[in-house]
């Protein structure tokens, strides 16, 4: 059970649209992060929000009682300064919680905004003297991925013990990656892109090059060198559930989870599993078997295989033995949402792609809807003309493709919504 003087961390997940942000706001998330346009590291890979979202992100966020965080955690050019200071000055009119910088440039145009601060990941912060330094600007301060768990509850007992605190006057927090992809560079701080493409990975546009397969030979002679791995610049992605309990114990105020790029389905995942492991630390329920079923859930949605980081003192990473996503799970497409009859809680469905069968695992993404996991109960099939509440709709037991049907659903959904079947991954 966690001691009394020590905080609940904080889950942080990441919002690359709106049907992710809807979904850790199911997963009961304490905060979000997400880009608005160009400005930040992941302006290549994620469908980023618009600046006129922000009001109604942050609106959104605090309904339901979420923090929202704007990443601007690129490197910027002169040429970027008057876009950070209209993105920042926006930022500020709409009440976004904070925003995530490493360059000086966004860190102090926001602060003479009165914008909090958090350090991001890009600057690499391993020891106390760091910390303190940029503890004048921020009020939480991620550390360096590669510390192992016994510095990181150095510097946190250090922080506590000198009260170092941030603008507001308050102690400065501490924040850590706990799942997610790993870069095989120093804390993100890629050049692969650039040298290949001319398109900086610091500046959002990183192709992912090191998580391609290589062939090693020696121009002079021809030979090629064995490796045991051919994926040897792709890390496994960063899986902490199994020692979550250590992680809070060194101290840590805010867990991250990686993924803007990542869909709806991941987000709901992790964020719901990292939740309940807190939880299960609180209350004194964590045990290594839940851990491992956790750690089964989370191999359900993106992955490249995990491991544990540097945190528990590992001297060299693992890598991932075959290209992309290795998740135990796959959803496959199959219709969408044409109509919702709320009164008997039915969605009217289009089967675009394949078919749709009675028994089938579904989940149904949208905007507003986030993600709905469901199985199929009943099917009927009628005409676009016939009512919904037609009892004399027939019921079947597949809706082939191209039908017009009906399911009943748990929760409202919405037009435009999309329906997967959830199958196991061959």
């Amino acid at each position: 059970m966690l001691e009394k003087n020590k905080n609940i961390p904080e889950i942080m997940a990441p919002a690359g649209n709106w049907s992710c942000l809807t979904a850790a706001a199911q997963a009961g998330a304490g905060s979000v992060y997400f880009g608005v346009g160009e400005l930040n590291m992941r302006a290549h890979a994620a469908h980023n929000f618009k600046k006129e979202d922000l009001p109604r992100i942050v609106e959104f966020c605090n309904k339901h009682n979420m923090h929202s965080y704007l990443t601007v955690n690129t490197i910027f050019y002169n040429q970027d300064l008057q876009e950070l200071k209209e993105l920042l000055f926006l930022a500020k009119e709409a009440g976004v919680s904070a925003v995530i910088a490493s360059d000086m440039a966004a860190i102090l145009e926001a602060r003479s905004l009165g914008l909090e601060v958090h350090i991001s990941t890009q600057l690499n912060v391993s020891n106390i003297q760091a910390l303190t330094f940029y503890a004048q600007y921020a009020q939480v301060i991620v550390l360096a991925r590669e510390l192992t768990l016994a510095q990181i509850a150095e510097i946190a007992a250090q922080v506590r013990e000198r009260n170092i605190t941030g603008p507001s006057g308050a102690r400065v927090k501490l924040e850590l990656f706990c799942h997610g992809a790993l870069c095989m560079a120093v804390s993100g701080k890629c050049y692969l892109s650039l040298h290949e493409y001319n398109q900086s990975a610091n500046r959002g546009a990183c192709y992912q090059i090191c998580r391609r397969s290589y062939t090693v030979q020696d121009n002079e002679t021809g030979a090629q060198l064995v490796v045991d791995n051919k994926y040897i610049m792709s890390p496994r992605d960063l899986c902490t559930v199994a020692f979550l309990d250590q992680i809070i114990e060194a101290g840590i105020d805010v867990l991250k989870i990686e993924g803007r790029a990542r869909s709806a389905e991941y987000v709901k995942t992790t964020t719901t599993v990292y939740k309940q492991a807190v939880q299960a630390v609180v209350d004194g329920s964590f045990t290594p078997e839940r851990a491992k079923a956790w750690e089964e859930r989370l191999r359900t949605v993106f992955n490249r295989g995990f491991w544990g980081g540097y945190y528990l003192g590992e001297k060299l990473g693992k890598w991932s033995h075959r290209y992309g996503n290795q998740a135990t799970e796959k959803k496959t497409y199959v219709a969408k949402v044409v109509n919702y009859y709320a009164k008997i809680g039915v969605a009217e469905l289009k089967t675009e792609a394949v078919p749709l069968h009675r028994g089938d695992r579904i989940m149904i993404i949208g905007p507003a809807t986030g993600v709905l996991e469901d199985t199929i109960r009943e099917i009927h099939i009628r005409s676009e003309a016939e009512d919904a509440d037609d009892k004399t709709a027939l019921k079947a037991h597949t809706a082939p493709q191209g039908a017009v049907c009906t399911i009943p659903v748990k929760e409202r959904v919405r037009r435009g919504d999309k329906l997967y079947r959830i199958e196991e991954a061959l």
